[in-house]
């Protein structure tokens, strides 16, 4: 009887006896008439750490993406990013369903962008003919592309050329977290090249739920709005985020932990027949399965042998380390995944 090791996402993770403790402890109020103290204490402590005037929290992620992105753009308008970017393929078609706006997606290197890109896709101002480029959304860690690390000066440049052509840029950050703690930039250099910022609590954190948005003083109100809109008034919310303000204190400081078990499972994988496997930045190790080998069988074998795994199409897994994985499990996982080709 093999023992069930997950690695299908960061999402799974399991609040700890003490991340519930301070949920339960947590002083609340009605934050919808704004007299919730811990939320209030949450959206500070994001607001500092992006260097941000302002933030507020969501329930998902989805939810903070897209109220970013409506704030911003709306219908005829159009959205540049990535083709694999997290608001076009995994936030089911909210952004023409919600905000009637039209993705602009484009080819990517391991889901980066470069700045002549950009440029290119911006339509020109004034003919009637175009939809009007309103928004640059840029993804870091970009999911679909291994977890890769935007360099701060590839984003400054990509960011700045939007900009000059008077487009918002929404960064969605739900692994931004991961991004500082494998590059070292700090958290607020990554954010001063966006005007939306969206971060998560409920992956590499380990938080059960939520993401904030973080943004200026004056542009905050209509966030709020659009959150209200979309179902996302909530009342005694400074229980979830207490277990933010515990994940930023307790899990924040060690998701190099987390990096260095997706390296061990992919070093462990490299030499392994019918395997390639992608560089590894963050936390996340996309494998690609050689001719003769398909994603779905293989899943189902390794759920057989006690491994959960996620896939990207038909020859491609996706495994995910996060903080209820140990060392150890990591180094049993790849035994077990070279045992079932």
């Amino acid at each position: 009887m093999h023992l069930p090791i997950d690695l299908r996402s960061d999402t799974v993770t399991r609040a700890p006896a003490a991340m519930r403790e301070a949920m339960a402890r947590a002083e609340v109020g009605d934050d919808v008439y704004g007299e919730d103290p811990t939320v209030a204490l949450l959206e500070r402590r994001v607001a500092e750490l992006l260097g941000k005037e302002a933030a507020l929290f969501f329930p998902t992620g989805t939810m903070a993406n897209q109220a970013a992105i409506g704030a911003q753009a709306g219908p005829g308008d159009e959205v540049i990013c990535e083709a694999g970017a997290h608001v076009v393929a995994f936030e089911g078609g909210a952004l023409s369903a919600l905000w009637g706006a039209q993705a602009r997606p484009l080819p990517g290197q391991r889901g980066l962008l470069s700045a002549a890109q950009v440029a290119a896709a911006i339509q020109p101002p004034g003919n009637d003919h175009f939809p009007a480029s309103r928004l640059l959304c840029v993804e870091n860690t970009a999911n679909r592309g291994g977890g890769t690390v935007w360099p701060l000066a590839l984003l400054e440049e990509v960011s700045g050329v939007a900009h000059r052509a008077g487009l918002a840029v929404h960064l969605d950050g739900a692994r931004l977290w991961n991004a500082s703690a494998a590059s070292g930039v700090a958290l607020a250099d990554y954010a001063a090249c966006a005007d939306t910022v969206s971060v998560c609590l409920s992956k590499g954190l380990g938080a059960p739920a939520g993401s904030l948005v973080a943004t200026s003083a004056e542009f905050a109100p209509k966030l709020r709005r659009l959150r209200k809109r979309l179902g996302g008034g909530l009342r005694q919310v400074g229980h979830l985020a207490a277990a933010g303000l515990y994940a930023l204190e307790h899990h924040l400081p060690r998701l190099a932990e987390d990096h260095e078990k997706a390296r061990r499972i992919a070093t462990a994988l490299a030499d392994v027949p019918g395997l390639s496997v992608a560089p590894v930045e963050t936390n996340i190790v996309y494998v690609e399965l050689a001719d003769g080998l398909d994603s779905a069988s293989l899943l189902h074998r390794l759920r057989e042998a006690g491994v959960l795994a996620g896939s990207d199409g038909p020859r491609k897994i996706r495994l995910v380390t996060h903080f209820d994985v140990a060392p150890e499990a990591c180094d049993e996982a790849a035994r077990r995944i070279a045992g079932c080709l």
